[in-house]
């Protein structure tokens, strides 16, 4: 059954989430919608990226993301229907869909160029249908005319020595623990056969966890998450509140020669 997937920043309280759902449906009631999540904070486009970069591959190749976070846009802003890595995306013109992937989109259109349609609720009336199509077998060339300059945003990059790895925490999640933009594959290939340090704050740790329960209640940790990330926490605490660190605070890996 195709599946199309939700993430807003619309929440739950609201009809805006039922509505998009409603709309999907009235163009094929077959499709399987599953939500993301529809918590994203308001018109946080790192958020969102972040989110999506983190999941989309988990469902099947031909699955259709329709990203609804900050869809209004700002003035003059359009909307596009992407396919990328086998998976198609809908969204706002607004960087979110540049951050999710370091590979280049294999089609890239405009939508809303064919009968345009002016709405204060595009996630709606532009997006729903798009992706409805998409899912139910239409092509994406059949949506709108290609493009090729959509808004492009880049992440923020580590900077990586024989003698350090400098990131900085991208996101702090549900847990408090602080995930940085520390990637697995960097460490170890600059790591090998060497001593090292992790500072962050006023820490110093000398050893990477494999599971978040190889420490006691309370300690400080690091470890490489599913996304192969480096990640910070207390065990069974809110790493956050209580090292009083936040997104972009600096997270550094020293090694000694």
């Amino acid at each position: 059954m195709p599946i199309v997937t939700l993430l807003t920043d619309s929440g739950q309280r609201d009809h805006y989430v039922a509505a998009i759902r409603a709309k999907i449906f009235s163009v094929n009631p077959g499709l399987r919608v599953v939500d993301i999540t529809h918590q994203i904070v308001t018109c946080d486009i790192g958020h969102a990226a972040y989110v999506l970069r983190s999941v989309f591959r988990d469902f099947p190749k031909g699955t259709v993301h329709l990203t609804g976070v900050d869809a209004v846009g700002n003035r003059g802003g359009g909307f596009l229907a992407m396919q990328l890595e086998d998976h198609f995306f809908v969204g706002a013109d607004n960087g979110v869909l540049s951050l999710i992937s370091e590979k280049p989109p294999q089609q890239v259109v405009e939508l809303n160029t064919i009968a345009p349609v002016v709405s204060t609720f595009p996630e709606k009336e532009i997006l729903a249908p798009a992706a409805a199509k998409l899912a139910s077998g239409v092509a994406l060339t059949d949506l709108g005319r290609p493009m090729t300059n959509w808004v492009r945003m880049t992440d923020r990059q580590v900077k990586a020595t024989k003698k350090n790895i400098l990131g900085h925490v991208i996101r702090v999640d549900h847990y408090g623990n602080l995930i940085t933009n520390i990637q697995k594959d960097v460490f170890d290939l600059l790591s090998k056969g060497k001593v090292y340090t992790i500072q962050f704050g006023g820490e110093k740790l000398k050893r990477i966890l494999a599971n978040y329960n190889m420490t006691d209640q309370g300690e400080c940790f690091v470890l490489f998450n599913s996304q192969g990330l480096l990640e910070v926490g207390i065990y069974k605490g809110n790493a956050a509140e209580l090292l009083g660190l936040s997104v972009d605070s600096p997270v550094n890996v020293i090694f000694e020669e």
